[in-house]
């Protein structure tokens, strides 16, 4: 008994040790967004300011239109994560439910494109978009991210676990495939959208390379990419650099903290049958 108490507190102490450890980078973030520009630089580094600068929120919100910049984040969150919940649900049926010709096949083929690395892509999408002429819109920045192999991976490994039954009694009754989807397989998959949902718009929210790619003016530009207001030719100032992200990663933990119990309760049950 006293051994499995030691074990279980090594083991705590391990997770608060790694905690602490992840926690470390935005502890510091916040520390210097609140420093005087004298005091982000100085060696030993100091983690207290000596002085709780508040005016640089306001400073790093007013020193690039990050007004527009939230605006564009919202409407790419929103559109880029309902986009892909339909696409998710529509593919994972088929996969999961409707028995076609290579259905097998053409699955595994989508899952071996989760290994291609996502920096060769960004060529050829740029390209195809190129020629569209939707470069610097709203389009080039959702269009692209409207669907995701992991996504579709994981709600069909959750459909998958929904007793076939179910679809059974509701053919005999009449009831269509498209009816069954959404009456009946999507209400009880919630747990798993709500997952998708979370991490879309995580993602999309933080996402920085593709948006500064595809966008070259002021009015398209999303939040993440806005931060480079900050860098200049005379340097950065590390301390508005800090507060603006503090502002930007906030309503992220804020989402992530409400709902983490969907993401466990999604990812543990999609688990359940393979």
């Amino acid at each position: 008994m006293q051994k499995e108490a030691l074990s279980k507190g090594f083991i705590y102490l391990l997770l608060i040790l790694g905690s602490l450890l992840m926690l470390l980078p935005f502890i510091w973030m916040i520390c210097t967004s609140l420093k005087a520009a004298n005091e982000v630089m100085i060696m030993p580094p100091k983690w207290i300011p000596s002085e709780i600068q508040w005016g640089n929120y306001i400073k790093a919100w007013f020193s690039a239109p990050f007004a527009t910049y939230s605006v564009n984040s919202v409407i790419v969150l929103v559109a880029s994560t309902i986009g892909e919940l339909i696409t998710t649900i529509l593919a994972a049926y088929a996969f999961s439910r409707i028995n076609f010709y290579g259905r097998d096949i053409i699955f595994s083929i989508l899952l071996g494109t989760m290994m291609v690395p996502g920096e060769v892509l960004l060529i050829p999408n740029f390209v195809t978009l190129s020629n569209l002429g939707w470069i610097d819109h709203y389009q080039a920045l959702i269009v692209p991210w409207l669907a995701s192999v992991f996504s579709i991976f994981l709600l069909r490994q959750f459909f998958l676990s929904i007793p076939k039954e179910l679809s059974f009694a509701a053919k005999i009754d009449g009831c269509s495939d498209f009816r069954f989807l959404w009456s009946v397989m999507v209400p009880l998959a919630k747990p798993a959208l709500i997952t998708i949902a979370i991490l879309k718009a995580i993602g999309s929210w933080n996402a920085f390379m593709w948006p500064l790619i595809v966008t070259s003016s002021e009015n398209m530009r999303t939040l993440p990419v806005g931060l480079i207001a900050f860098s200049t030719d005379t340097g950065t100032k590390y301390e508005l650099l800090m507060a603006a992200s503090s502002m930007i990663i906030f309503p992220m933990i804020i989402l992530y903290i409400v709902l983490q119990k969907y993401i466990i309760e999604g990812v543990a049950r999609a688990g359940i049958k393979g």
